[in-house]
């Protein structure tokens, strides 16, 4: 079945009421409704996604080779076994949320070409209204909602980050930014020129070295990888030994947890051993000289991400001549292509700029709180997931470190039991708020850039909540830290306040 055939009939012109509103039907937003529907079955949902159908990052990317980073034993939901290969294509991914969706009969609370506007909170009312646009047909739609889980990701999906460079103007050929890949664009026989050194460049480069006439990789500076097979021994053990399913998805995805924080502590503790084991992998396949010269990092292991490779295919391109790699900066464009800073000259008939992404912060949506508008740098966040003086709100932000849908399951878990909580109280209103061993608290950035610093997030840090130095007031970004403290959050701290009227039929009513 298609995404877009899950879409559910017409609405009506009328405001439509929803406990819950979930923005967005990508990873996050397919499983926070799963576990919604699972945790509070008494709760009506919507889920309202912008694209035609599910699926976020991996509908929305069209360009050749598109494929996770993480691992799908990990990256994949705890509550849905997956049999494939570790890597996987977006249409894999794809057809592994259809079946989770079909499976639990998902597909009827999702409106799919529906881009919200702006949401509006009401003290005075406990509520959300929010404004989507019908993208088929300009149509205006309202919609207010008790709570309001955010889903929609971090980055514009549609709208990748090129840098301005001089003279871009006079280039005859065609620049491609990867989130805009177009359909008619040939490449055979072509001279190609790609920019960047990322996760999105290690993925395209290999999908089109064979077709393009050369690729030359252009990198300020090189990447941290891990190159290897696309395969997983242990699951594939198991799997000759007849176990079920269910069972491999847990063991794998165990051993891959345990293995990757250790594998992280390593990269804090003994920086030097990890970054050698690292250029070992990638000196396998193109040899010690190319390593030192274009594939060694000057920061240490894990300030960025670091992608897996699988089967090292952008080395292999490398090792067969079909790429090659150039260290430098780009000084101004040509008509025929760059010149760097060294002086060099590039010629090219196709520049791809893998450059990155621009932040999107809460879904570019305009909010209001009480007829004030929201900015969210104002706000100090709770654990990387709720904010000062933003009610029935909460947004899911994964990991760098980990797999995003990691955290989209525990902060579906903390949700919904946030929810169910609210409804023994008889609340209909929850805030975090400072408390008052808090407020001379010293604030910093939402992510500390000693520790993570890719371009995205330096580039938009200033439009994102800040954090304190208690743990309760800032994202960690550590999966197995907040494994164990997110179940156990005390929802009765003073951290939350609670309000509204009860509600009838409550406990406390």
């Amino acid at each position: 079945m298609s995404p877009a055939s899950l879409a559910t009939a017409d609405t009506s012109a009328k405001t439509e009421h929803f406990d819950v509103l979930i923005v967005g039907a990508g990873i996050s937003g397919v499983g926070g409704a799963y576990h919604l529907q699972q945790q509070c079955p008494g709760k009506s949902y919507v889920v309202l996604e912008a694209l035609e159908g599910f699926g976020g990052t991996w509908l929305a990317h069209k360009y050749p080779g598109v494929r996770s980073d993480s691992d799908l034993y990990t990256f994949g939901y705890r509550f849905k076994p997956w049999v494939g290969p570790p890597i996987a294509t977006a249409q894999e991914i794809l057809t592994y949320m259809n079946e989770v969706i079909e499976e639990n009969d998902l597909g009827r609370h999702i409106r799919y070409g529906h881009k919200i506007t702006n949401a509006e909170w009401s003290s005075k009312d406990n509520l959300w209204t929010i404004q989507a646009t019908r993208t088929a047909t300009g149509e205006t739609l309202t919609f207010t909602a008790n709570f309001l889980w955010m889903c929609q990701g971090y980055y514009r999906q549609n709208d990748g980050y090129t840098p301005e460079w001089p003279g871009m103007d006079k280039y005859q050929g065609q620049i491609v930014h990867p989130q805009n890949w177009p359909e008619d664009i040939e490449l055979k026989g072509k001279k190609v020129l790609m920019i960047g050194s990322g996760a999105t460049a290690a993925t395209v480069l290999p999908a089109i070295a064979g077709e393009c006439d050369h690729v030359t990789l252009l990198q300020r500076s090189p990447t941290y990888f891990i190159p290897g097979r696309n395969e997983n021994e242990l699951a594939d053990t198991l799997r000759v030994l007849k176990i079920d399913e269910t069972w491999i998805h847990e063991i794998v995805r165990r051993k891959i947890l345990h293995d990757q924080d250790l594998f992280t502590r390593r990269a804090f503790e003994e920086p030097e051993t990890v970054k050698q084991e690292l250029l070992a992998g990638v000196t396998a396949f193109v040899g010690p000289e190319v390593v030192k010269e274009h594939f060694t990092p000057t920061y240490r292991p894990w300030r960025q991400r670091i992608a897996f490779v699988p089967d090292g295919d952008i080395f292999q391109a490398v090792g067969k001549g079909q790429a090659s790699v150039v260290t430098d900066e780009i000084d101004h464009f040509t008509e025929t292509g760059v010149v760097l800073k060294s002086g060099k000259a590039l010629d090219a008939d196709i520049v791809i700029s893998a450059t990155g992404f621009k932040l999107n912060v809460l879904g570019d949506i305009d909010f209001v709180i009480d007829g004030k508008p929201l900015n969210f740098a104002d706000t100090v966040t709770y654990r990387g997931m709720m904010f000062t003086g933003v009610p029935n709100m909460v947004w899911v932000f994964g990991y760098f470190r980990a797999s995003w849908t990691l955290r989209a399951d525990l902060i579906g878990d903390f949700v919904c039991r946030l929810l169910n909580h609210m409804d023994e109280k008889g609340a209909r209103k929850v805030e975090v708020a400072l408390r008052n061993e808090d407020m001379e608290m010293l604030l910093s950035p939402w992510i500390d850039p000693e520790n993570f610093n890719p371009g995205y997030l330096m580039r938009g840090m200033h439009l994102l909540p800040k954090a304190g130095n208690k743990p309760e007031w800032r994202h960690s970004q550590d999966y197995w830290k907040e494994k164990d403290e997110l179940p156990q959050i005390d929802l009765d701290d003073a951290a939350f306040i609670y309000g509204g009227r009860p509600v009838a039929g409550s406990k406390a009513a």
